[in-house]
Formats: structure tokens, sequence, C-alpha cells
């Protein structure tokens, strides 16, 4: 008996480790301010749990069909035109357990092994390691904050030299809070489609958590070759929900579909009818004051770094992350990560979970707590740094 050889290229979460350490010193009776985990301590809505009850009584508990309830495709391409003024034919629109599931589908269909895939370093883990798990070559394409951590039209150019099939982009991106402008996505994926027939996927599990300018998606494009990934986690607060979505042109979305019913039947149904309900008004209003909210977080914890002498580059514009150098006071992020936790009982993710650009000098803070809990923090990483500069 032996692993997969395709196990070889899938690394651990760093953070994983250090949320382990965390909840053991937490069962010790210390005191640890969580600032590692990208997920929004609000719990779901009232609206949102109350459909939920609703459905179970009514029965709603088998399968839906692979694509998603047809209610809540169209309720997605509602909330599109509503509130990003862009039209989608619901049938573009595949429901899908989570964003995780949804990229799957897209590189199941659209990835064969050996092709190359560009992606953003620093960014989120997992997408490389699926590439990886569907037999493609993740290449990283350095990004860095005095380009406010923007893919430059230049790099994707020599990325391109030895071909790719696919390019993906976030916007808003972990771990950094980067947004592209419309613009920028114009251009890169023009030269995209100047220099190759590659797809391009665009992570957008963060838009509505945006900071200073009004929500927007690269669906304004109107570009056959994209595919737009998003999840009802993050912006709706449904995390455990599991549920996200995928918008793809019309050309795949029928073998999408065949490959969904192999892989996973049907997102949930409680959780899709759950989500039918994160469109109302009364929803909606309750997850604007979560983003004011969000917005005040970032803006007292970039502050308070700053001053601390940590390396932020700009104002996140999005999600809720700090990306932070700390290059001043290590050259190991683990280490430093690990001993911020077991000195001062601050829980951060190191850099080394999101590339290998510069990631032992990163580490990533999350604004996903009260303003009480990130003010301790921020006292506690002060009093460290002082004892490590002593």
């Amino acid at each position: 008996m032996k692993i997969a050889h395709r196990m070889r290229g899938i690394a651990s979460f760093k953070v994983m480790e250090i949320l382990a350490l965390a909840r053991a010193m937490e069962t010790q009776g210390r005191d640890v301010v969580h600032m590692e985990i990208g997920e929004p301590d609000f719990v779901s809505p009232q609206p949102v749990l109350d459909a939920a009850q609703a459905a179970c009584k009514a029965g709603h508990t088998h399968y839906t069909p692979a694509a998603g309830l047809g209610q809540l495709r169209e309720a997605i391409a509602a909330y599109y035109e509503k509130s990003l003024g862009v039209a989608i034919d619901p049938r573009r629109i595949l429901v899908t357990p989570g964003a995780s599931g949804a990229l799957q589908l897209v590189l199941g269909v659209l990835i064969n092994p050996g092709e190359r895939v560009l992606l953003t370093d620093p960014g989120y883990p997992c997408n490389r390691h699926m590439v990886s798990m569907y037999g493609g070559v993740p290449v990283n394409l350095p990004v860095t904050p005095e380009n406010e951590y923007a893919l430059l039209a230049d790099q994707l150019a020599d990325g391109l030299r030895d071909g790719a099939t696919a390019l993906m982009l976030a916007s808003p991106a972990n771990p950094t809070g980067n947004l592209i402008d419309l613009d920028a996505m114009e251009v890169l994926n023009t030269r995209l489609r100047e220099l190759s027939d590659a797809v391009l996927i665009c992570d957008e599990i963060y838009q509505g958590l945006q900071y200073g300018s009004a929500p927007r998606t690269a669906l304004s494009l109107a570009a056959d070759n994209l595919v737009v990934i998003n999840s009802f986690s993050k912006f709706f607060g449904m995390t455990g929900w599991r549920l996200g979505w995928v918008v793809a042109p019309e050309w795949v979305i029928e073998p999408m579909e065949r490959l969904a019913q192999n892989i996973f039947l049907a997102a949930p149904t409680v959780a899709q009818y759950a989500a039918l309900a994160a469109f109302s008004d009364d929803n909606m209003e309750i997850l604007e004051q979560r983003r004011q909210a969000f917005q005040v977080r970032r803006d007292l914890l970039y502050r308070e770094l700053v001053g601390l002498g940590l390396g932020v580059g700009g104002v996140p514009a999005g999600a809720f992350y700090i990306y932070a150098d700390v290059g001043r006071f290590t050259d190991d992020s683990m280490d430093f990560t690990r001993d911020l936790l077991e000195v001062s009982g601050v829980a951060v993710t190191p850099g080394l979970d999101f590339g290998t650009f510069k990631a032992a000098q990163h580490v990533r803070f999350a604004y996903t707590t009260g303003l009480d809990r990130l003010e301790e923090g921020i006292t506690r990483l002060a009093q460290f740094l002082r004892a490590g500069s002593d």
C-alpha cells in the first residue's frame, strides 16, 4: 500500500498547526486572541437561519439537481443584476458545495495533466494545491506591495512564454486584501487572449467585502474565456453551510454539470433553501452593517500595525486581512507566529501558507474578531515586539 504521488505537492495548512496549538493553550486556561482564521466571527444572519428551519419543516431534504435549485440560480442572477449591474443567464450559474467545489469543476473540465496554470504569489494555497491534484502545473507569479499586489501585464506575458491553460486571479484577494480594478482586469485578459487561448478564472469569494468603492465583478467584461467563482461563506456569513457557485460560459456548463453529478451529486439542499433568504432586503441590511464593522476593524488594525513598524503597504481595499512584512523582526514567519502565540497569546497566520515569494518575512492578520479583542491583540503584539528588540 502507498500514498498517491499527487500528494507530494500538497502541503499542510501551517495555520492549522497554529490553531491546534492555540486550542491546546486554551484548554490549559490561556487566553488567546484569534487573528489567524479567515472566517467571519458573526453567526449566520437570522433570515438565513429562519429559512433553513422552514425548509426542514417543509421536508426539503432531498437531492436537488446537480446544477442547483432553479430558484437559487435565478436569485443569484437577480443579485448580479440588482447589485452589480450585470445581466447573467441563470443557466450559466452552477451551485456547488462551497467555492472549493466550484474550483474542482472548473479545473476538472478545463485542465489536462501537465498543463500550466498561472497564479499570483502570495495567494490562497488551496488553489495551487487543487491545480496539482488535477495534474496541472501551478506557476507562481510574484506580486508586490509596491504595485498594490497587482499582476502586471509584462509579468503575465513572461509567464505565458512557456504556455498556459489558465490564469487565476482573486479580487478581493487573500491574503493581501487587494482589489483588481476592472480596467486592469481587462488589460490582463486582453494580453492573455493575444498570447494564448487560456481561460481567466476569477475568484470573487470576498466580493461585497469592499471598502471605499462599490462592489464590482469581472463578469462586467463579458468575456467568453472568463469563469467566475463565488461563495456564500465570506460576505454572506455562511461558512459552515458549504455553498458556493460558479458562473461560466455556455460552452463549459454541460461538462461541468456532468462532472458535478459524478463528484458530489448536488450541493447541500437545506443550505440552498437557506441561501434564498441571503438576498432579501432584511438580510442585505444586516450584511451591510457587518461590512461597516469590518471596515472599522480594518482601519484600527492598519493604523496600529503601521505604528508598530510593520510593513503593510497600502490600505487593503477588501476582504478582512492585512498582509504584513515582519522582516525587521524575523526571517522565519513560522517561528515568529509560533513564538507570538506561545509568549503573548496572539494567533496569526505565517506567510509560508500563501506561497514562496518573501513568505518567510510575512504574516497575515485577520480582523475577524471584535474591536476589544483586536485592541488586546495589538497591545500584546507591541509588548512582544519590544521584548524581542531588547
